[in-house]
């Protein structure tokens, strides 16, 4: 088998991407960044990441076990963090854990014995950060809470601990943001694709349609169907999908209408070649870079506007981990000035990689940059 190589094009653009220095670094910044985001459970999560009980290994960040599997008397999930489950674990049922858990505990996890007798010690596997999204901190009846050893960027007004907010709040936004941009991109090309190349009556009927389509209040729709049906993630993709996808329709039309009759196209048809294949193999590389232009504002007119719904209450359920509602809480508790920052520096710093990111893409399509 053939190893995969770039065509002599593709490896010309790939090095003008690389020879722009700040799109590049943006590039790795942002992948480091993502991955991370998309190993949130092994970083932040108040189920431990692995345990070891009995000879026996278990995984419950990813698996429900009830409390009977480690000797406890319930067929709930166990409660990790509880001194009772702990004991179980670590001290396996020791009675003296019961009376001194913290001590006794120590002891089995240094010496392996409990009371004088010997214990086959059991462990714990904790994440960095012992919180999920969604768990409530104990933080002594003060919330939002400052940023302490406990919790690194402080907690919310609901004493959620922010710094796992922040993380599983990134993979959803920028997650939300790819698929969006993706889903209304294919749209998109392909109707102005359509609209340029055949003209004439095709492209005056599509045009009244993406005009009548384009004046319909977007927010107001949004919110009037998020208040009838229950929010989803995937009721808000449809939904920015359906209003969104006229954004490149502009840019693909001009350039197909602007290529169409081309010396090349001409030949092509001459020649018999198919309408799709001159379409999408011959004229659309062509209507890249001015699709490429646009996508860096459809990627953060994204995240904004779902940070905007968020904000106003409309967008995603109120369990979601939204930077939306961070933002909300940010102006909601002014005397905790960790919020606003935080809410801050996370919209600065995701949306500023990916306008460098989608800038280098564009030049390195444009067959009229080169790079040194």
């Amino acid at each position: 088998m053939a190893p995969f190589r770039l065509s002599p094009l593709n490896q010309r653009r790939w090095r003008n991407f690389k020879a722009n220095r700040r799109a590049y670094w943006s590039l790795w910044i942002f992948l480091v960044l993502y991955g991370i985001s998309l190993c949130a459970e092994l970083i932040a999560n108040d189920r431990p990441i692995l345990v070891r009980y009995n000879d026996e290994y278990f995984t419950p960040a990813f698996q429900f076990y009830p409390e009977i599997a480690f000797g406890g008397d319930l067929r709930t999930e166990a409660k990790y963090s509880s001194v009772e489950v702990q004991c179980l674990i670590i001290a396996q049922g020791s009675l003296d854990c019961w009376d001194d858990p913290q001590g006794i505990i120590g002891e089995v996890q240094a010496s392996g014995t409990a009371a004088g007798q010997p214990v086959q010690a059991g462990w714990i596997l904790w994440a960095p950060i012992p919180y999920s999204y969604n768990t409530i901190v104990n933080t002594g009846g003060v919330a939002p809470g400052a940023p302490s050893a406990q919790n690194w960027l402080g907690t919310d007004d609901t004493s959620r601990d922010v710094a796992a907010r922040v993380i599983y709040g990134f993979r959803l936004s920028v997650t939300f943001a790819l698929l969006v941009t993706a889903l209304t991109s294919i749209i998109g090309i392909a109707a102005g694709a359509v609209q340029g190349y055949f003209g004439g009556r095709t492209d005056l009927i599509f045009q009244r349609v993406i005009e009548l389509w384009s004046s319909v209040p977007t927010l107001y729709v949004i919110i009037i169907l998020t208040a009838v049906w229950s929010k989803s993630f995937w009721l808000m993709v449809g939904l920015m999908v359906l209003f969104g996808w006229t954004a490149l329709v502009g840019v693909v039309r001009a350039e197909f209408l602007r290529a169409r009759n081309f010396e090349y196209v001409r030949a092509a048809r001459a020649l018999g070649v198919p309408d799709m294949q001159i379409m999408f193999r011959h004229l659309l590389p062509n209507a890249m870079v001015a699709t490429l232009t646009m996508l860096p504002f459809i990627i953060t007119g994204t995240i904004g506007s779902l940070a905007m719904l968020d904000y106003l209450g409309f967008g995603l359920p109120t369990s979601s981990p939204s930077l939306g509602q961070l933002s909300r809480q940010a102006q909601q508790n002014l005397q905790s000035p960790h919020l606003a920052f935080v809410s801050f520096f996370t919209f600065a710093i995701m949306l500023s990689l990916l306008v460098f990111i989608f800038e280098g893409v564009r030049d390195a399509f444009d067959p009229r940059k080169t790079f040194r």
